[in-house]
């Protein structure tokens, strides 16, 4: 597969021009780039640009709303509900950010939910901003239907990933992963590069154990850790769906929504100030922290992406040459 190396300025710069010249108004266009950018620089290639396709398909039929004016009501007092007015999540969560951490701040805890909105990006991206304004978070999504639960065999849950984030003086712990056995952005990348699946990450139409990317996505992908990830991720379907007002992953797929782009649905933040108990707990955190790297081969979670970040600024990322000539084409002129 040919590749060409980019900037992150011109990741940036390309996923702004992309989403403009398909008609979304600058400020919900920087905060798409910005993600997209920030997920490239880590080094997250299925949450960078191979979603800016995803992005232009949902404008393109009318289902996202590229001028969203997003709003927010405090429903009691620890908590909000933005309403993303048929926009991207990013941006809702860009609009309402600030509200959330003075809410955190003054009650000790807040929980914001974003509904009527399209997510598309990772929740380690949601949540960093959180992270380092001092305040633990955790964050919830539904993702498109396209997992069996543990002993079944047909579609039911989404990869429905789970954010976790506790601040640290330099660089955030912090975690994103789905509770399906791959996120399905990662099997796309598989059939894309035409590599095959671990086993275990999912199933063709008759129910039986496939390593075939393509099979796997008409079929279903599984869940990891056999029964314990497929309760997590129905934990997710209910309080990042029902919970907030939003449909199942099962109910969305029934709309028959074909054009590419990310399903609507919404996203669920639950913040704490640290020191809503009391002493801050911070410093024993620290200690935990070195307990466990004192033990040789233990890597906590964003130390990867982290020195993916100092990597890129200095080399830029490799881009898939077909990719990046597909956001061109998507772009006017």
């Amino acid at each position: 597969m040919t590749s060409l190396t980019l900037s992150l300025a011109e990741v940036r710069a390309l996923t702004l021009r992309a989403l403009q010249d398909n008609g979304m108004a600058e400020a919900q266009a920087r905060s798409i780039a910005d993600i997209v950018t920030r997920a490239e620089a880590d080094a997250c290639r299925s949450h960078g640009l191979y979603r800016v396709p995803g992005y232009i398909a949902a404008l393109r039929s009318g289902r996202a709303n590229g001028a969203a004016c997003p709003k927010i009501s405090q429903t009691h007092a620890s908590v909000l509900k933005v309403d993303a007015d048929r926009g991207f999540a990013p941006f809702a969560a860009d609009f309402a950010r600030s509200q959330l951490i003075e809410t955190a701040g003054r009650q000790g805890i807040a929980a914001m939910a974003i509904t009527n909105s399209f997510h598309f990006s990772a929740l380690w991206a949601d949540l960093e901003p959180l992270v380092e304004a001092g305040l633990v978070a955790w964050c919830y999504v539904v993702g498109q239907c396209s997992v069996a639960p543990h002993g079944g065999r047909q579609r039911l849950m989404g990869t429905n990933p789970i954010g976790f984030g506790w601040p640290r003086a330099e660089g955030a712990f912090l975690f994103d992963f789905a509770t399906s056995a791959a996120a399905r952005g990662e099997v796309e990348l598989k059939r894309q590069a035409g590599e095959p699946l671990p086993e275990g990450w999912g199933i063709d139409r008759d129910g039986a154990p496939t390593t075939d990317a393509a099979a796997a996505l008409e079929g279903a992908l599984l869940p990891f850790g056999g029964h314990k990830g497929s309760a997590l991720s129905m934990m997710v379907e209910l309080i990042a769906g029902p919970l907030i007002g939003e449909m199942s992953s099962r109910r969305v797929a029934e709309l028959g929504i074909s054009d590419g782009g990310p399903p609507p649905g919404g996203e669920l933040f639950i913040v704490l100030d640290p020191t809503a108990f009391g002493a801050d707990p911070r410093a024993a955190g620290e200690a935990f922290f070195a307990d466990a790297l004192a033990q040789p081969g233990v890597r906590l979670p964003a130390q990867r992406r982290h020195a993916a970040r100092s990597r890129s600024r200095t080399e830029g990322i490799s881009v898939p040459e077909a990719l990046a000539m597909e956001i061109n084409g998507l772009c006017a002129g």
